[in-house]
């Protein structure tokens, strides 16, 4: 007959892995004694204090004593001194060791050579598993010296053979405590590690949504900043006009129309940038575009101009900046002109330099003839915003009144760092 492995049935229990097994019942057994270590205590207490108290009434203590004779009350206090402070065996083990040794040594000077004794390695356990390692040298000489006691009162064989099982069981409980020790340290530096990690993970989440923040807020600024201070030197300009020369009035109007739809359109773009879409923009129609560079400069201008400010603009050498930096050039010169707008007053003129270097080097300078404008205040964003797009590429920002009248920014990026 051939084999068949038979398949479970859609929805039928997978069978859990028996060390998975284990391992969950082992952590609910840690859990529930990390909650009530008392009651695990007691439990286990109970059970070895029952298993000397048969071993007291069942007799089976007369199958290895060589003192049969006894009696019965010093053999019920042995079993029950031997048993019962094992209720403190994880708080105070070496006291709890303490406390077994007279009644293990009685028990070896007496010959009646209870089994109780061998509850000692638990005490032994919890001593390598919770304390100093040179606790364990006392340890070993309490336990040497009951057996010796056993090997001179009452001989059987050599004395290596009351002494050495000894030894060897001493070893086993140690060497038991120490792994199990050196496994609960390794894992609790693991936790330690992980939430430390943890930790540092949720802090540089927010350094880096308060780093996203600024830079928002920053594109935010020059966006809606520059285009409101174009659109109102357009209103204002309309204004006067529409007595006059409804023209241009008219010419005013289109322009506050193409101003606002550009903003809105750089707006757009920005919030799908944010949302990292690799499709157009469904509701708006616009595609996704890369951020305004230099090649969008005469535009700038242009729309300056239009908004009644006369600029002029010089530039020498052949570009070659990433985006990144065209973007950084781009938006100084576009908040120095809107500065200019809003605080430079009637009758100004203002002039660009743009001069490119080697190796993605550039400086601009951007002075007016207007009257300046105050000093920013500690909440302002247009010139630290400058100032923190410029520190980005290890470049400087100067920004301060021209010796011969006016305002003066200017921007130098230093050459990109080879590949």
């Amino acid at each position: 007959m051939d084999d068949v492995t038979e398949q479970p049935a859609t929805g039928a229990r997978t069978a859990e892995p028996l060390t998975q097994y284990v391992q969950r019942v082992s952590r609910r057994v840690r859990a529930f004694d990390a909650r009530r270590p008392l009651v695990w205590d007691l439990h286990l207490t109970g059970f070895w204090v029952t298993a000397a108290l048969i071993d007291y009434y069942g007799g089976g203590w007369l199958t290895v004593t060589r003192a049969p004779d006894s009696p019965r009350w010093l053999v019920l206090t042995l079993s029950l001194g031997l048993s019962v402070p094992l209720l403190w065996r994880r708080t105070h083990p070496r006291t709890v060791l303490l406390a077994l040794t007279p009644f293990a040594l009685v028990n070896a000077w007496t010959g009646i050579l209870l089994q109780a004794v061998m509850l000692h390695l638990l005490v032994v356990f919890h001593i390598a598993l919770r304390r100093p390692a040179r606790t364990l040298w006392w340890a070993a000489a309490l336990l040497t010296a009951t057996a010796t006691v056993t090997a001179v009162r009452h001989p059987q064989g050599g004395p290596d053979q009351a002494i050495v099982p000894v030894l060897m069981t001493f070893a086993v409980a140690t060497a038991i405590g120490i792994t199990v020790r050196t496994r609960r340290d390794h894992t609790e530096t693991l936790e330690d590690r992980a939430r430390r990690l943890e930790i540092e993970r949720d802090q540089q989440a927010r350094l880096a949504a308060a780093a996203e923040r600024a830079r928002i807020a920053r594109e935010m600024h020059d966006i809606i900043g520059h285009n409101l201070s174009v659109i109102t030197g357009l209103a204002d300009g309309g204004k006067y006009a529409a007595a006059k020369s409804p023209e241009r009035a008219t010419q005013a109007l289109h322009a506050i129309a193409t101003t606002s739809r550009q903003a809105l359109g750089e707006l757009r773009r920005l919030l799908d940038v944010l949302r990292e879409e690799d499709h157009p923009d469904e509701t708006s129609g616009l595609p996704l575009a890369p951020q305004p560079g230099l090649t969008d400069l005469d535009q700038l201008v242009g729309g300056v101009r239009a908004a009644g400010l006369p600029v002029d603009l010089t530039v020498t050498g052949t570009p070659s900046l990433s985006p990144g930096r065209q973007l950084t050039v781009y938006r100084v010169l576009q908040e120095s002109l809107t500065n200019t707008l809003k605080h430079a007053g009637p009758g100004t003129t203002a002039h660009i330099e743009l001069s490119y270097e080697a190796r993605g080097a550039v400086t601009a300078t951007v002075t007016d003839t207007g009257r300046g404008g105050p000093a920013p205040g500690p909440d302002g964003r247009g010139l630290p915003g400058m100032r923190e797009r410029t520190a980005l590429y290890g470049g400087t920002l100067e920004a301060g009144p021209h010796p011969a009248g006016g305002w003066r920014v200017h921007v130098s990026l230093p050459e990109e760092p080879p590949q």
